[in-house]
């Protein structure tokens, strides 16, 4: 099954209600754990560890959900992870203490199983002419999502802290119901393949990725872009209010507009510039402006700024698509599951140990007792990582054949 564009907008109809869905949530997380604690230092890390403990689950279960879209089709995967995820943000809604607040986002992150088999249905209907294209509908969508969720969050959030919850609910049961009734499933009989144990293991196909040759230096490309990137959810929400005293609401306006950069980059940018240029020079164009946007970040003492740099560095969003386009390209139909399953992982890895490693500088930069107080060190790091990142890529050599994973 090569692209329609039914297909293309079935998958992407389906990322957009889900991303609009965490998108609700980000801008009042703080508020939220702030019910249980009021101290700054406090809610900083408790506010990382939910980001962790989240992409802890998805490193644990994209593999294995990756593996069951392999052998059972795509759909069923998602469709009941879908269904989970919105009785989940149910538990959330009603939590009365801050454990079983947690236990929610453990299983929210279990089920988070949309963009792993998101991915690996966009490869089975994509080609060498549109896979980039197709990887960047993907991020539209997201993009899309965040510029109505953040945005609704904040003004749902003065209507009480279940609110947003249950309007999270709501949209990933209508996920569900849109994908029940109307997804079709990509992946034929003849290219699905046998359970095995050893791909289930969250750890087996990413280690075989990150040394394999011809892949191991787009891996750690990868992996590093990904933890650049994790300074956003990590920070933005705790920078803005801590900096420019932001409310949820101006949050959540923020996120809208960093949505809509996003979703016009991938969604538009990305089919006009990746087959212009080449996914490689794409790649390092996206990679320069990654750089200059984070450094930016950390050094902006307006908040209007914040705006004015997303807009200048709205070219760095072709990273993505660009990156995951050539990784795909070097492995068979077969198994983009496990591959996008495997990618998953790693992108959960970096989001386990991002929002620990961001908060807790941001917390110790922003300290009364702090040696130096720098509320962008965190942003700063994010520009360091990326700088790193485009040194690797420097030594690429080039697309392999596709190899078995």
């Amino acid at each position: 099954m090569k692209t329609s564009a039914a297909s293309v907008r079935f998958i992407f109809a389906t990322i957009f209600l889900d991303a609009l869905g965490i998108g609700i949530l980000i801008p009042v997380f703080p508020d939220v754990i702030r019910r249980f604690g009021h101290d700054p230092s406090f809610v900083n890390h408790y506010y990382g560890y939910f980001i962790s403990v989240y992409a802890l689950m998805q490193l644990l279960a994209s593999p294995v959900l990756g593996s069951l879209s392999d052998r059972h089709g795509r759909r069923p995967v998602l469709l009941v992870s879908l269904l989970c995820a919105g009785l989940d943000y149910i538990l959330m809604a009603f939590a009365p203490t801050l454990g079983i607040l947690f236990a929610g986002r453990i299983v929210a992150g279990l089920t988070g199983a949309s963009m792993t088999v998101a991915s690996s249905y966009m490869a089975d209907i994509s080609d060498d002419s549109n896979r980039s294209a197709n990887f960047g509908m993907i991020g539209a969508a997201f993009g899309l999502g965040f510029i109505v969720g953040p945005g609704l969050g904040g003004v749902l959030g003065h209507m009480g802290h279940q609110a947003p919850f249950i309007a999270a609910a709501i949209l990933n049961i209508l996920n569900f119901a849109f994908g029940y009734f109307i997804l079709p499933e990509s992946l034929d009989e003849a290219h699905r393949r046998p359970m095995s144990w050893k791909r289930l293991n969250p750890f087996h196909s990413l280690f075989k990725l990150l040394f394999k040759p011809g892949m191991r230096l787009l891996i750690w490309i990868y992996f590093l872009l990904y933890l650049a990137g994790q300074v956003h959810p990590s920070i933005w929400t705790l920078y803005t209010q801590f900096k420019f005293n932001w409310s949820a609401f101006e949050v959540g306006l923020s996120l809208s507009f960093v949505g809509l950069s996003v979703a016009f980059t991938q969604g538009y940018l990305t089919r006009i510039v990746i087959p212009k240029w080449g996914e490689q020079k794409s790649l390092y164009i996206g990679m320069f402006f990654y750089i200059a946007g984070f450094a930016a970040f950390a050094f902006a003492n307006q908040g209007w700024m914040m705006y004015v740099i997303m807009a200048a560095t709205t070219l760095s969003g072709i990273t993505g698509p660009a990156s995951q386009s050539i990784i795909s390209a070097g492995v068979p139909p077969q198994e983009q599951g496990e591959l996008q399953g495997t990618l998953m992982s790693m992108a959960s890895l970096t989001a386990i140990i991002g929002p620990l490693m961001y908060t807790d500088a941001f917390a110790r930069f922003t300290s009364a007792d702090a040696p130096v107080q720098f509320s962008g060190v965190a942003y700063f790091i994010a520009a360091l990582i990326s700088v790193l990142a485009l040194i690797l890529f420097m030594f690429y050599k080039g697309r392999s054949k596709p190899v078995a994973l």
